[in-house]
Parts: structure tokens; sequence; C-alpha cells
């Protein structure tokens, strides 16, 4: 599991100065600069050159900065590659990626910055154990739109039709010891839909939601965040298993629930994610304050 806190990666068109500047102010723990999808054939080269602007004029404090190029495949791809490996952020995003051979085509243009992967074909769910196990990927964003019209998915409430890759994509995540973000929501406006699918993607195990409008940011981050119960618990988890690890006992009792070693670690993990998210909170509150 991983302290610094991935609850919401919002996407932002490239090719937009004006959303470029406004994702400065947003409270987004990640952004995922897109050259792709959001930006036009006619727009692909101006693209880079806006984003590669905005970002080396800096202002985005502590989120992390995910830049996310065409495809290798395509006419955009490479010269997308050799833009990104100039710009002032943090990793790149290489979407259709079938296998780790991608991310090792990519990886050999750019081998200073970290790769994170679109888990978005059947070919790639298949292989992401060893897509994760690449020494350059440090995360997954999956692309559940891309998944269901491959799949030719007519995907419900309960995304059942979705579950199987998603939880594959999950399982290498998790084996390589990576991030993992799950889909988008797309109806931005329909936020009790959103609320339940994040949940959902929680209760899974993502670390994250990746989204398509700032509206979005703030329920991502609540459902993604330890609530103050979920704390508390942790808390008297940790003391009840010390206090029986001090008397000789290898478990404790707490609300009548046996508490090993292994729930010490899972609540130990939620109360480092609840630090990083204060301290991620209030590096965002002195910026805001410095700035206004």
């Amino acid at each position: 599991m991983h302290a610094r806190p991935f609850r919401s990666a919002l996407y932002i068109p490239g090719s937009r100065p004006r959303a470029l500047d406004k994702a400065r102010t947003l409270p987004v723990d990640a952004i995922l600069f897109d050259l792709e999808d959001a930006v036009t054939p006619s727009e692909k080269e101006s693209a880079r050159e806006t984003l590669g602007r905005e970002l080396e004029a800096g202002g985005y404090g502590d989120r992390v900065r995910i830049v996310r190029i065409n495809a290798l495949s395509t006419e955009w791809g490479a010269a997308d590659a050799a833009a990104v490996a100039e710009m002032s952020c943090d990793a790149v995003l290489l979407p259709k990626v079938n296998g780790p051979a991608d991310v090792q085509a990519l990886a050999r243009m750019m081998p200073h910055l970290p790769v994170w992967t679109m888990m978005e074909t059947p070919g790639c769910v298949f292989e992401a154990r060893a897509i994760a196990a690449h020494p350059a990927v440090q995360g997954f964003v999956v692309g559940t739109n891309d998944l269901a019209k491959d799949l030719n998915a007519r995907v419900g409430a309960g995304r059942m039709e979705l579950m199987s890759a998603l939880q594959m994509c999950l399982l290498g995540a998790r084996a390589a010891g990576i991030v993992a973000i799950d889909g988008v929501y797309n109806a931005f406006k329909d936020e009790s839909g959103l609320r339940a699918e994040c949940r959902q993607g929680r209760d899974l195990g993502f670390d994250g939601k990746s989204l398509i409008h700032p509206a979005q940011v703030a329920i991502a981050n609540e459902i993604f965040a330890p609530s103050e119960e979920e704390i508390a618990l942790a808390e008297r988890q940790i003391a009840a298993y010390e206090e029986a690890e001090a008397a000789g006992q290898g478990v404790a009792v707490v609300d009548g629930k046996i508490v090993e070693n292994l729930h010490v670690e899972t609540a130990r993990a939620t109360l480092a994610r609840a630090v990083a998210i204060r301290e991620l909170n209030a590096a965002g509150d002195a910026t805001v304050s410095a700035g206004g």
C-alpha cells in the first residue's frame, strides 16, 4: 500500500491553457495531462508546445504530474515521447499497451522518467503482472471505456461486466507493489453514481479514481481517504495488539474481532495514508495562502 495519496487523478487536455491553469488550483493528488484522446489530430503538435510551456511555468505544487502521450504505434507517439522527455513532469502515461515490450520501447526513449500504463485492452489485462513487473513501471490507470468497447460489453451500474478485468489489473499491480488507479465515471453530473463507483473501487483495493471533470474531485478525495471512524479503529487495533504483545499474547480482540499482526499492518498503513493526506492538504493550504 502506498502512503503517498493517489485518491484523485484528473485528466486535463494538454491543448487548453485555461484548463491547464485551473488545474493549479484544484485539490487533486495527480494530474493526467492528456496529449491523446482529449486532443484532436490538428492540435497534436501545438498541444505539446502548450503543455511544455505550462509545465515549465510550474505552479502545480505537490500534485503528481503525469503526461499521457499517444501510442508509439501512432504517427504522433515518437514525437510526443521526445517532447515529454524534456518536460517538467513526474512520469509518462503510455496508452494501448499490449505487453512489457511496449513499456521497454518507451523506457529506452526516456530512461529518466517512470512509466505509467493505461490498462485498456484485453491483451494488456492478460499481461498485467508482466507489465507491472517491468522496472520502469510505477502505476496503472485502468481505461474502462476502451475495455468495454473492445469487449463489446454493455456495462451496468455495478460494473459486473468488467469485474474480471478490474481485478486482474489490480492483482498485477499489487503483485509488483505499484499504484493502481480505477477508470473514469462518465456521468460527471451524477454524484450518487460517482460516489457508488468510488466506493466500489476503494473496496476492491484501488488507490484512487481517474476523473474527467473537476466536479468529481471532492467525492473521490473523500471516499479514497480513511474516514475518522477508520482512523480511530486503526489506533485502537494497534494499541490493543501492542498491549497483548507486551503480555506475551499473539492476538488481541477489538469490538469482538480478533486482531493479529496482519491487521496491525493494515492499521498502520491506514494511519500513514491519513498522515500523508493531512500533510498534502496542509501544503496545498500554504500554497493558496502564499499565492493569495
